[in-house]
């Protein structure tokens, strides 16, 4: 039987609970505005921190009601005033009430009310609309939908602290990208925000801030405006200097260090500035020590690894900066023991958040060891550094995942650590299993590293072949991805350098002739030019020359005249010039060339050519062609003569280039042989 009575039992419980919501609503009905009004503030008291109220009075109409009476020009300003405050009460409940508030179309009427001219209910309305819009579901272009708006924002700036407070606020959380950095710089947002960063209110000084913040980011024509803004006599950068030193609350330390490090990254601040390298750097590194909260460790990390990520220098400051290196394998101890943390909710917090310190720690140290030998070989050897990254690799968090193979892409530059760590750790095996399936900006990362691992002289390059690699590889060059078909031609281009025979033919038989093809027309010349660097690589010692011919030639015979005829650059010509004397080098392949009177015009040509490297590799084709110990070279001697071959020999003989000189001798030579 208590089956039968659940259902009408919820169901009361919740006609009780509206019902007492409900005479809330009615007296917004009230045909007496003082009743009316004072229904409001009795709604406006009840909903106070009160979610379940604010839901209950969503459901029971209570939104369209108070914006009509907003929006009524019969209503009081004091009525408009209340109403505005109750919304911005619903809005700061769950973001389905925002959800509810943007059904009802709360926005426009909202931006109506700003052009009162009541102060105290413009506030009530900005205040309403910053809640809204730092929400994260309201779409950022319903501010920039109406031309009107902006500038009728940049106008209210005046007009009180808390305006400046409000509208800074929204522009900050509105400014998403390019498009709306350009729509708030063309309407003076900085001349009109500067000024606030000396104001007697700290939220006002941080909001400006924040806005400065999310301007300057990747924008050079922003931050190149920023750095001559003088404000009471003090240019930008200066004061931002000020704000970032240590007497100063952290979050304004943090956020000016942010400014500068994005002007900087802009182009409009030099790395070697003294504002960089003796404020902002240091103040990044104070951010990362663990007496700071888990979001400015992570913070600090995160632009520090941005601020340092193209420059050795700054990269090398930063290495030997407070232990920086040391410090940051506290981001894996996190929390350490639970005393430390006495506030229950926020060690709740932090260990919801700890991976977010993970990859944090995983994107500085990928940043310090990109370019320096000594600070990888320092990451590496901090304690369980080859651990933590491994099981970075497995991690749920895709971010955390994809952080820690940029670690391990930026220490895999290392010849030394190929060779001893990643082998050590067998750090292969995780990395293979990160390429099945993830998503493509992992995989951009891994396959970049797994190229690295490829090379000649990795130990991890045979048990990779053992574990299906080949076959990865070739399915990446067929990808819409540009970075990934890219990454893809290199490994297999690394994996046939100096390969046995089989691993060859291997990689032939995967990629087919058609893909091959594919990847030779390839309107990208990387891909172009490591496809040729892979063809040239299987082109290599003799035995192996005349296998793929006998079985690729026409084919490859075909794209080479395709690309020596093509509008391509000079490396391009050059490599492809390079395989044709890879050819020539051959027992039985060189008769492909020799048979191919295009292709000998085409050698010809290049001989001739302006450019020096593109006779020498024209030249290096001809000496294998015509080397004496070989059978059949006389009757190719005697051709390449009859063609106009050793005419040109003689003039570049005269060259004043002394490769070309060289080379032209030695040929003539074989001649005189």
């Amino acid at each position: 039987m208590a089956c039968v009575l659940e259902t009408p039992l919820r169901m009361s419980v919740l006609s009780e609970v509206t019902a007492s919501s409900r005479h809330y609503v009615d007296r917004l009905f009230d045909p007496d505005p003082q009743k009316v009004l004072q229904g409001v503030i009795d709604m406006k008291n009840a909903v106070i921190g009160n979610n379940k109220q604010k839901a209950n009075l969503i459901v029971l109409g209570a939104v369209p009601r108070l914006l009509y009476l907003l929006q009524q020009e019969t209503s009081s300003t004091e009525l408009k005033t209340e109403c505005a405050v109750v919304l911005g009460s619903l809005a700061m409940g769950t973001e389905n009430n925002v959800k509810s508030l943007l059904d009802c179309h709360i926005i426009p009427a909202l931006l109506q009310g700003l052009l009162s001219p009541d102060l105290k209910f413009i506030e009530a309305c900005l205040r309403c609309l910053r809640t809204i819009f730092t929400s994260p579901v309201t779409p950022e272009e319903l501010l920039y939908t109406d031309a009107t708006v902006i500038p009728h924002l940049m106008a209210l700036l005046s007009r009180s602290r808390y305006t400046q407070e409000y509208v800074c606020q929204i522009f900050s959380h509105c400014c998403k990208g390019p498009d709306h950095q350009t729509v708030l710089f063309n309407h003076g947002a900085v001349q009109n925000i500067a000024h606030l960063l000396t104001s007697a209110s700290y939220k006002v000084r941080m909001q400006a801030l924040k806005c400065f913040l999310v301007l300057a980011f990747e924008n050079p024509q922003v931050s190149m405006t920023l750095v001559n803004v003088l404000v009471d006599g003090e240019l930008l950068p200066q004061i931002f200097v000020k704000m970032l030193q240590r007497d100063k609350p952290i979050e304004m330390q943090l956020t000016s260090a942010k400014c500068l490090t994005y002007m900087c990254r802009a182009g409009a601040i030099r790395t070697d500035d003294t504002c960089i390298v003796l404020k902002t750097l240091p103040c990044l590194v104070r951010m990362c020590c663990k007496e700071r909260l888990l979001e400015e460790r992570v913070d600090g990390a995160e632009t520090l690894a941005y601020l340092i990520e193209t420059d050795v220098e700054l990269q090398r400051i930063a290495s030997i900066t407070d232990h920086l290196i040391a410090m940051l394998a506290d981001y894996f101890k996190y929390p350490s023991s639970v005393s430390a943390i006495t506030d229950i909710k926020r060690l709740d917090h932090d260990l919801k958040h700890a991976h977010e310190l993970r990859q944090a720690a995983f994107k500085l140290y990928a940043a310090l060891g990109a370019n320096d030998e000594d600070i990888r070989k320092k990451i590496i050897e901090t304690e369980n550094m080859m651990d933590r990254v491994v099981n970075g690799l497995s991690e749920s968090s895709i971010k955390v995942r994809l952080a820690a193979v940029r670690c391990l892409h930026s220490l895999s530059r290392s010849v030394q650590q190929l060779r001893t760590s990643f082998q050590d750790h067998a750090v292969w095996k995780p990395l293979m299993k990160v390429l099945q399936n993830a998503p493509d900006e992992i995989l951009v990362v891994a396959s970049s590293t797994l190229c690295n691992l490829l090379l000649e002289f990795s130990p991890s390059k045979e048990p990779i072949l053992e574990s299906g690699a080949i076959e990865l590889l070739c399915s990446l060059t067929q990808s819409d991805n540009l970075a990934l078909r890219v990454n893809g031609v290199w490994a297999l281009m690394n994996m046939a350098f100096q390969a046995e025979q089989k691993i060859k033919a291997d990689i032939l038989r995967g990629l087919s002739t058609e893909q091959l093809f594919q990847l030779l027309s390839d309107s990208d010349v990387n891909v172009l030019m490591k496809t040729l660097g892979l063809l040239r690589n299987l082109l290599s010692t003799r035995p192996h020359i005349d296998q793929i011919i006998s079985t690729h030639g026409k084919q490859i015979m075909q794209a080479v005249t395709l690309i020596l005829e093509g509008e391509h650059n000079v490396e391009v010509k050059e490599q492809t010039l390079c395989i044709l004397a890879n050819i020539a080098d051959g027992t039985t392949a060189k008769e492909l060339i020799m048979t191919n009177d295009d292709i000998l015009q085409k050698i010809k040509y290049y001989m001739s050519h302006s450019n020096a490297k593109l006779q020498l590799a024209a030249m290096f084709c001809v000496s294998n062609l015509i080397w004496n110990e070989e059978e059949g070279s006389q009757e190719r001697q005697d051709k390449l003569r009859d063609i106009g071959i050793v005419d040109i020999l003689h003039k570049l003989s005269q060259s004043s280039d002394p490769n070309l000189c060289d080379k032209a001798k030695t040929a003539l030579q074989q001649y005189l042989a």
